[in-house]
């Protein structure tokens, strides 16, 4: 773009043509989006980076506790089936059925915490390690690279009608 429009404000025959300065203005605007882009993509992955610990987190702390829970259904259960000699079994029966319901329970939670971490934390690791929000940062960096070299061939085309003209 800045090479174009030095070339037609050589072209148009003189310095300083209007056309330069609407140019580096729309150069100017372009740029400044697209390093808010980069800001803002980068915001979303630390976000989504910070989501991902908290979701694993709450996995690790979740699969212990059903580790712990499930343990104390078992006792229970136990409990319930060997202690019948208490007076009309009414504590066995009480500790056998809490045993069964808290197992159901235990495996219902580890469903949860498996689900949560194939459909929540593995797709948020994928996209935070993904391509698309690195490609701004790239296209940014891409754009500078191609700006700078765009304005030392300004210069040196600058420099070489400059010889020309004098």
């Amino acid at each position: 773009m800045l090479l174009q429009a030095v070339l037609k404000q050589f072209g148009a025959g003189g310095y300083g043509g209007s056309d330069n300065l609407i140019t580096d203005e729309a150069e100017l605007q372009q740029h400044q989006k697209l390093e808010k882009l980069y800001i803002s993509t980068r915001t979303a992955k630390h976000f989504q980076r910070d989501i991902v610990r908290g979701v694993e987190g709450y996995i690790i702390v979740g699969s212990k506790q059903v580790e712990i829970e499930t343990k104390l259904s078992e006792d229970s259960k136990k409990y319930g089936s060997e202690n019948t000699c208490t007076s009309g079994n009414t504590l066995s029966k009480a500790a056998l059925s809490f045993g069964r319901a808290r197992a159901l329970m235990e495996k219902e939670h580890g469903n949860l915490l498996k689900a949560l971490g194939t459909q929540v934390a593995e797709p948020l690791r994928a996209m935070v390690m993904g391509s698309p929000l690195e490609d701004a940062r790239h296209l940014a960096q891409r754009y500078d690279r191609m700006r700078q070299e765009a304005e030392s061939q300004v210069l040196y085309l600058t420099d070489v009608l400059d010889m020309c003209l004098y």
